[in-house]
């Protein structure tokens, strides 16, 4: 394989009519898709499978996020939104049952059992995490900790399978490329407001806020402008522009000491996105 392409391959399991018309879906897991295949491709026993690899392990990622969007309520009244439930449940299924079709039709029952190993542990730390959500027992950093790592659970998997020199080195920029990713949104989720509710913004505000600051946040009203003052006042988006520019900074350093340049230039080019974004963010602040 000399090209990835990952998502148009995709397409022909998520690009439906039906789903498109009724429901929309979470973002396809690109940016991982892509570190899995530059690393896949670049080992000799692996690379032959590195396309469907990286497929199955991004749809049934899809899946599993797909899944998280279901409201936990089956209480909807609307149509619209109940169709979109169902909808929801059902492209989730069918996203999660393409990875097992898939590799059984390539032989590969071995892998079948290492990602759903990887899912089961990975369900048990959502739900932990969840948990600690529920009773309030998080801060910012645990936050994005947590985030990070169930983002990456599944791809994190295929490190035992890689030769001596790219185990090493997956899990640690696997999840230094996941923490742009998740800061990246977390930057977005702040700047419009939607989805503030869960946030880092959240947990950051209700672990340095006042009491009635703290109320108001978990009360989950609607007043965009008092909102704002708080992101305001405890700097928030300053200081996720910060912890992005602090993850690039050491990501670009490993990045230099790689052994291979083909492959830090590859991985240079997966994370120029982030380091574009950033360096626009520093020549805003400079003015």
């Amino acid at each position: 394989m000399n090209s990835y392409r990952i998502p148009e391959i995709a397409k022909q399991y998520t690009d439906y009519d039906m789903i498109r018309l009724h429901t929309d879906l979470p973002d396809f897991p690109e940016l991982r898709a892509r570190l899995l295949y530059a690393f896949l491709s670049r080992d000799s026993r692996l690379n032959s499978s590195s396309e469907l690899f990286a497929l199955v392990t991004s749809l049934v990622q899809l899946g599993l996020d797909t899944h998280d969007e279901v409201t936990v309520s089956s209480d909807v009244k609307e149509k619209k939104a109940a169709r979109s439930r169902q909808m929801k449940v059902l492209a989730g299924d069918y996203f999660s049952s393409r990875f097992y079709h898939l590799l059984s039709q390539a032989g590969r029952i071995d892998l079948i059992m290492r990602l759903s190993t990887a899912i089961c542990d990975m369900n048990k730390l959502k739900t932990d995490f969840y948990l600690m959500m529920k009773q309030l027992k998080l801060n910012a950093e645990d936050y994005l900790r947590l985030s990070v790592e169930i983002k990456s659970y599944l791809f994190r998997a295929f490190g035992g399978l890689m030769d001596e020199t790219h185990r090493l080195i997956w899990p640690e920029l696997l999840s230094d490329f996941t923490r742009c990713e998740v800061i990246f949104k977390e930057i977005f989720r702040c700047e419009s407001l939607n989805d503030f509710e869960g946030s880092w913004g959240y947990w950051h505000i209700l672990q340095h806020g006042s009491k009635d600051e703290r109320k108001f946040i978990q009360a989950g009203e609607e007043d965009p402008g008092k909102l704002r003052t708080l992101l305001h006042k405890y700097n928030v988006l300053s200081q996720l522009y910060v912890l992005l520019d602090d993850q690039l900074t050491r990501l670009g350093n490993k990045l230099k000491q790689l052994d291979s340049d083909k492959l830090a230039s590859e991985l240079f080019h997966i994370g120029e996105p982030f380091f574009r974004f950033n360096s626009k963010a520093r020549l805003l602040e400079e003015r």
